[in-house]
């Protein structure tokens, strides 16, 4: 993952907890949106089935086995959205634990013959695992899985309020905590604008990238059980469009080579084109324009929120009458 170019640009969480809790009147309701299931499925639907081998043709003596999954503690059960797995709990040759059964849905029956096995259930990225036994006789206790899982639906604005196009905007959900080498281990990657990520509780650090230069922004974001919050992070940056010109306002000149350095001279973007459009994070730049073996430059600098053009003159000393011109301005 990348990071941004400037220490400086520090994470902006612009609204975060437009959030609601799952009221018991409402519940449904707000599921249905959060789940994010087209045609909501009431029961689990049995998808695969590979009993224990025993030894015997058919397995004799099977259990029935039913169970649902809460969001919350005192929620109620779930009614789709739901994948449910059972596994042995004796590693096979590969040493993973075979998967005997999965159903997919809401709550969930299975018919198992006794003995010991592992229930996992997932709701997107959020999911919950235990030990099942099943005897041999007498009742078998409804499994009951508490999720203790939320959502955030993600956004972002270029300044204070200029919305990016969905196309240009990406994020990365990250696990908070820090590991021995400095790094995160990433939950979910390239999530879209606007969609819902199903997480377990917990804080999360999220990567926001506008563009593909340097206009990163970071910031960690609660998920609380039963609630979908919405959080818009701020990112300070802005879109631009390189031309090479011979008077101001002129037609771009084609085969233009670009560079874009930093103020301190580090190269952050280079392309070819007559008019290259690209996304920069708030700051000062230099842009070098090649063309016919000769180079022009001229010094800008980028306002969060502000999308315009960087002309960039063939005449040298107008470039940096320009420059002089808008730092007078600032």
């Amino acid at each position: 993952m990348r990071m941004p170019a400037r220490p400086a640009l520090a994470a902006c969480l612009a609204v975060a907890s437009l959030a609601s809790s799952f009221a018991p009147a409402r519940a449904q309701e707000a599921l249905d949106s959060f789940s994010q299931i087209a045609t909501p499925t009431k029961g689990g639907k049995l998808t695969s089935f590979n009993p224990i081998v025993t030894g015997e043709a058919t397995p004799v003596n099977l259990r029935d086995v039913s169970c649902e999954a809460l969001l919350t503690k005192d929620g109620s059960p779930m009614q789709h959205g739901l994948t449910w797995r059972v596994f042995s709990p004796i590693p096979g040759a590969d040493g993973k634990l075979p998967l005997l059964a999965t159903s997919e849905g809401g709550s969930a029956a299975f018919q198992l013959v006794p003995g010991e096995y592992f229930v996992n259930v997932a709701f997107g990225r959020a999911g919950a695992t235990k030990k099942l036994v099943v005897p041999d006789s007498g009742d078998v206790d409804k499994q009951v899985m508490v999720l203790d899982a939320g959502g955030i639906m993600l956004n972002a604005v270029s300044g204070s309020d200029v919305r990016i196009p969905p196309k240009e905007l990406s994020f990365s959900v990250f696990a908070a905590d820090v590991r021995e080498d400095g790094e995160r281990n990433l939950v979910v990657a390239d999530v879209k604008p606007n969609s819902v990520v199903r997480l377990n509780a917990g804080t999360y650090h999220v990567v926001s990238d506008y563009g593909t230069v340097n206009a990163v922004i970071r910031a960690d974001i609660q998920v609380e059980a039963g609630k979908l919050t919405r959080a818009t992070i701020q990112h300070r940056a802005a879109k631009l469009t390189l031309k090479l010109v011979s008077e101001p306002g002129g037609e771009a000149i084609a085969d233009t080579a670009w560079s874009i350095l930093t103020s301190s001279g580090d190269t952050v973007s280079e392309s070819v084109g007559a008019f290259p459009t690209l996304v920069l994070a708030e700051g000062s730049y230099i842009a070098v324009a090649r063309n016919k073996n000769k180079i022009y430059q001229r010094d800008f600098a980028v306002k969060a929120g502000v999308n315009t053009d960087v002309e960039v003159l063939l005449d040298e000393n107008a470039n940096e009458e320009k420059a002089a011109a808008e730092d007078v301005v600032d």
